[in-house]
């Protein structure tokens, strides 16, 4: 019987060992020279001037948030598909939030946001979903028309490009650097901007207000990174390029055999970006031979792990259906998207015979 195939796989080697040892010799467990290490190479892998590191992706959101000085009285539009950490993140600022809609492509459409921007919008928060770059020259158009912030959540897209510019370099990107993204730590995130003064403020909002200990400048937080999470993402980083080319060979097999099936959509990249492939996700759409559940289950039966990211929108929850704070604008595209969205194996750690078997998995279930 075939092992089983699963959606993610976390590889550590003999790089992440040495590194982390080093850390725990030094004797210096918590932020240290490895955090700085990693904020430099972070930064010059991603074409701007600061990266400040901190404890978790979420964090480098609401950190990101608040050192622009976002709050109450305060809009920022962004998309209802993703991970509830990009809303919780504006809600915790006590901003509100409004959703537009998305394209075809899964990404944040620039037309609907511009529809939504008012005399309360303060920022525009598009996500690059699945590690494809949303559309940032004309985010970036629309943040300098109106004079708002941009905020980046790259969390699924390090090393991702448009128009040969790194994502988290058009406004503030906010990177994770959880147990499956494509670079991981467990759990950590990044911060970059060229901004100056941003990256300072925020270095001393992720270190509890303090400039130097016992200097107290702000209300801050202790959002720090540890140097052992640094040493472990170092390493990663350093392979960075060659997780993404795997990532993108793979979903380029997958393509490739799976996108004349019935009932399937596979992702498209439209020209001019680089896409990373987080995930792999396709559509099943309503002429396919079974409907999602019976997708899934299909392949399951084939020893196929998949993924559903996201079974629901991210306000479509009763715990924030009556909050004040969340805006529901009409989505049709996502709300249509949401309900076909499923996620295929694309991860490094992938043999040909892996990719062949989820290609002859998919080609029975929907045949």
């Amino acid at each position: 019987m075939n092992p089983t195939i699963p959606i993610s796989a976390v590889t550590l080697g003999p790089e992440e060992e040495r590194l982390v040892l080093e850390v725990l010799r030094s004797g210096q467990l918590s932020q240290g020279p490895k955090v700085r290490q990693l904020e430099q190479q972070f930064a010059a892998a991603h074409d701007v001037a600061h990266a400040v590191a901190v404890n978790n992706g979420t964090t480098a959101l609401v950190a990101a948030l608040r050192g622009l000085s976002l709050g109450p009285g305060d809009e920022v539009v962004t998309t209802p598909l993703s991970f509830v950490a990009t809303l919780n993140a504006i809600l915790e600022t006590g901003a509100t939030v409004r959703f537009a809609d998305i394209d075809e492509d899964f990404c944040l459409d620039p037309d609907a946001v511009g529809a939504l921007i008012g005399e309360r919008t303060r920022a525009l928060l598009p996500v690059h979903l699945y590690g494809l770059p949303a559309d940032m020259p004309r985010f970036a158009q629309l943040a300098r028309e109106h004079g708002l912030a941009l905020v980046e959540d790259a969390a699924q897209a390090p090393g991702a490009r448009i128009g040969g510019r790194a994502v988290g370099s058009s406004g503030v990107g906010c990177f994770s650097f959880y147990a499956t993204k494509n670079i991981m730590c467990g759990e950590g995130g990044m911060i970059t901007t060229d901004d100056a003064t941003l990256a300072d403020r925020l270095r001393v909002l992720r270190n509890q207000g303090m400039r130097a200990r016992y200097q107290y400048e702000a209300a801050g937080h202790n959002y720090r990174l540890t140097d052992l999470q640094a040493a472990i993402a170092l390493a990663q980083l350093a392979r960075l390029d060659h997780v993404n080319v795997a990532r993108r060979r793979h979903a380029a097999f997958l393509s490739e055999h799976l996108r004349d099936l019935p009932g399937l959509r596979v992702p498209s990249v439209p020209a001019g970006r680089s896409h990373v492939f987080h995930q792999y996700t396709v559509r099943i759409t309503p002429d396919a031979a079974v409907d999602r559940e019976g997708f899934v289950a299909g392949l399951s039966d084939r020893g196929i792990t998949t993924g559903i990211y996201y079974p629901r929108l991210m306000h479509d929850y009763d715990c924030f259906r009556d909050n004040s704070q969340v805006v529901v604008d009409e989505t049709p595209v996502a709300d249509r998207v949401v309900t076909e969205i499923v996620s295929l194996p694309v991860h490094p750690q992938l043999s040909r015979n892996d990719l062949e078997r989820i290609v002859e998995a998919v080609s029975e279930v929907l045949q």
